[in-house]
């Protein structure tokens, strides 16, 4: 069974570990700044890692739950094997589990050490930066190669047959996707609270700058962009990195003695099963290679340094994946899937071509999303003039912004599934969606360095260091922002292909194991497929009707427990008194007796209570948009059948794509147009600032996008990916 390969790939995946832990060692040998640094990060990491645990200690019922209701069920053929599925969930939970929280330790201890390296360096503040969001991303594609390819070898020495050994290994799959949603949805809840709470209250009603140590939501805020941002990210692409892989290897299995196919058989036929398992394993080396071409001097781009790594990266898995894909693949074969009347001629250049049209989208929506949510560009712009006739403008042009850019990512999706249809058949998709994950390390390591470097400016906020500091991770904040779009582009964009390739798996396994009641097509006028249409279609909608109700509730506990905090505090209340007293005065000009007295009231803010409020809204509300996506394929499969839960399946990649991708975009215009006031923008030929009307609209409408952009939108990447696996590991019990 092509041992000697297959043991290859987990040494591949453990490299990425190798990388890691170099990586992690080098931050943490950086030196960490002042005493007041360190102690503002230490809270920072004690209230990130309280959140985790918290977390976890919730997950591990559900996966514990699952895994013994996945052991227990089971058809004829796979009741020996039930067990090993629920094991291969704990597995992929696990794995998925671990992943957040290497990325997350890092991530605030590169914090602190980014904000000091800032005090002399824009280029040493971005390596650091960098290199934290580099453990995250190399720490996610390492585990799930390792992890994926581990369990292959193992169950593949157990004499089952092949789509039996692909079936047990999905666990993996439905495991990560399960921890996925919960670490999104619950991490974006309590990021987005916190951000809400600090802006309404500290920002526009006690005009408090952004970050500062007397906003008592302010450690909460940046407790919430690590597990919002770092670990809800790297599960959700994670989890996409495995489906894709797991999806190609089901189709890839239907090859086996397909007449041509056989010529190539120096791995026993498994050629296009290992095939995305040694794209993926190659995928880590050019992504370790891609993170020494980010450098910038001082007074460079840094965006154009994060840029160099990822294209670099990208066109030496080009190359490789054309050298990889005609080694293992016959040069032609004919085969014909459930689609195709007749037979069709597939190559191992079209393979190869349709991988290329996989990676080339994903760039592709990463460039369209940095069009419409980057700092100075039209749609940005619209949304900052907006802004001078009020809120209720601003928010009209941010969605208005939201629902133009839709289109173009739309058209180049279905180009993508068109095209690599045309040279790979439903293969051909699934190995896009693999073509377009398989550079994740450095895609994840250029969106965790995000928050690294949002963390960073808060400390020095918080530290009250130099001006020239605050402008240089402000700087890094700024393109962190882009990033930060741009990868929920890319999440999205990898979503829908990795659905699509899980959709054609579950008809590919139900067609194995009901060999009586095949489905050939999903005839959408059937009245019960057109009824999973529908049900599927809301499914989106309601799932992020609970999201942002669930950030508006506890906003609005984090909104009271800041005011009291303003009213009740005596050292805070005075502190307010005086900055409003010396309005729009710097801090100099003050006597030294309003000095004295804003000093004094550093640190008395209660930190903990927000942070408490936060984790307990967060593991509160995350719950019933988690179930919703479990057991709702389990349902409409149960009572509704195969063809109603292909409905089911489409009407929810369709609808969640178009909602992910409006409200990430809507949510990052808004945002870089409050940046924009931040930093001075003119309007009509007068300058506005920080403090200005205009701003505070703009800060109205990042206030409504933050949900948007933080919680509903990215977790429905991960509702369509885990409704899809669900259903395909459900198919073998329809």
């Amino acid at each position: 069974m092509g041992q000697n390969l297959t043991l290859i790939i987990p040494v591949l995946g453990a490299l990425g570990l190798v990388y890691t832990f170099w990586k992690t060692n080098w931050v943490i040998k950086q030196d960490p700044g002042t005493e007041r640094m360190i102690r503002i990060s230490n809270a920072i990491a004690e209230g990130a890692m309280a959140f985790l645990k918290a977390e976890y200690r919730v997950l591990a019922i559900f996966v514990l739950v699952v895994a013994v209701l996945l052991g227990i069920s089971g058809s004829q053929d796979l009741k020996e094997s039930s067990p090993l599925i629920g094991l291969s969930f704990i597995v992929g939970a696990f794995c998925s589990g671990l992943a957040g929280f290497i990325g997350m330790r890092v991530a605030t201890k590169a914090n602190v050490r980014t904000t000091h390296a800032a005090r002399t360096s824009l280029g040493k503040a971005l390596e650091i930066a960098f290199a934290g969001g580099s453990v995250m991303g190399l720490g996610v594609v390492g585990l799930g190669v390792l992890g994926l390819s581990s369990l292959f070898i193992i169950y593949s020495n157990m004499g089952w047959d092949l789509i039996k050994v692909i079936t047990v290994v999905t666990g993996f799959s439905f495991g990560a996707s399960s921890i996925a949603l919960f670490a999104r949805v619950g991490g974006g809840i309590y990021t987005k609270a916190a951000d809400v709470g600090a802006d309404l209250v500290g920002k526009l009603e006690a005009g408090i700058p952004e970050d500062h140590p007397l906003n008592p939501a302010t450690i909460a805020d940046n407790v919430g962009d690590n597990v919002g941002d770092v670990c809800g990210m790297g599960a959700d692409l994670f989890e996409s990195y495995v489906g894709a892989i797991v999806g190609t290897m089901v189709l890839g299995a239907a090859f086996i003695g397909v007449v041509g196919y056989e010529n190539t058989n120096q791995f026993g036929g498994l050629n296009a099963v290992l095939l995305p398992m040694v794209l993926a394993g190659v995928g880590i080396l050019t992504s370790i290679l891609g993170t020494f071409f980010v450098r910038v001097k001082e007074g460079g781009n840094p965006q154009a340094a994060l840029n160099w790594g990822v294209n670099g990266s990208s066109l030496i898995m080009i190359a490789a994946s054309y050298f990889i894909i005609t080694w293992m693949l016959p040069e032609s074969w004919q085969y014909q899937d459930m689609l195709s009347t007749a037979p069709q001629t597939m190559t191992a250049n079209g393979v190869f071509f349709a991988t290329i049209l996989g990676l080339v989208a994903g760039l592709a929506i990463g460039f369209i999303t940095e069009y419409y949510t980057g700092t100075d560009k039209a749609p940005v712009m619209k949304i900052v003039h907006q802004s001078a006739t009020g809120s209720a403008t601003n928010i009209i042009a941010g969605l208005a912004t939201g629902f133009m850019s839709t289109m173009f990512p739309v058209l180049v999706l279905a180009a993508a599934i068109m095209g690599s249809y045309y040279f790979g058949g439903l293969y051909g998709i699934a190995i896009a969606a693999v073509g377009m994950l398989s550079n994740t390390g450095i895609q994840l390591a250029v969106d965790a360095y995000g928050p690294i470097s949002d963390n960073s400016g808060g400390i020095a906020e918080m530290s009250e260091l130099p001006k020239e500091v605050r402008g240089r991770t402000d700087k890094l904040d700024a393109v962190g922002n882009t990033t930060a779009a741009i990868g929920k582009g890319f999440a999205i964009g990898s979503a829908a292909l990795t659905a699509l390739a899980f959709f054609a798996s579950f008809v590919e396994v139900y067609n194995k194991t009901h060999p009586d009641s095949m489905i050939s097509s999903i005839n959408l006028l059937a009245p019960d497929v057109m009824g999973g249409l529908f049900i599927g279609s809301m499914i989106p909608l309601l799932f992020s009707a609970l999201a942002m109700m669930a950030v508006g509730e506890a906003a609005m506990d984090m909104i009271k427990e800041v005011r009291r905090q303003f009213s009740d505090i005596p050292a805070l209340k005075a502190a307010l008194a005086v900055m409003r007293k010396n309005d729009g005065k710097e801090m100099e000009h003050w006597s030294q007796q309003d000095q004295k007295t804003f000093h004094d009231a550093d640190g008395t803010a209660e930190y903990g209570k927000c942070v408490e409020i936060s984790t307990k809204a967060a593991l509160k509300r995350m719950v019933l948009p988690g179930l919703i996506a479990v057991v709702t394929p389990v349902v409409v499969g149960k009572f509704g059948g195969a063809e109603m839960l292909g409905g089911l399946l489409a009407g929810v990649t369709v609808t969640g794509v178009l909602m992910a991708i409006f409200q990430a975009n809507a949510g990052g215009a808004w945002d870089n147009a409050k940046k924009m006031f931040e930093a001075g923008v003119e309007i009509d030929g007068k300058m506005y600032y920080k403090g200005s009307d205009p701003h505070k609209a703009a800060v109205v409408g990042d206030t409504v996008g933050d949900p948007f952009k933080d919680t509903s939108g990215p977790s429905l990447n991960i509702l369509m990916k885990l409704m899809s696996v669900v259903a395909l590991v459900i198919a073998p019990l329809l």
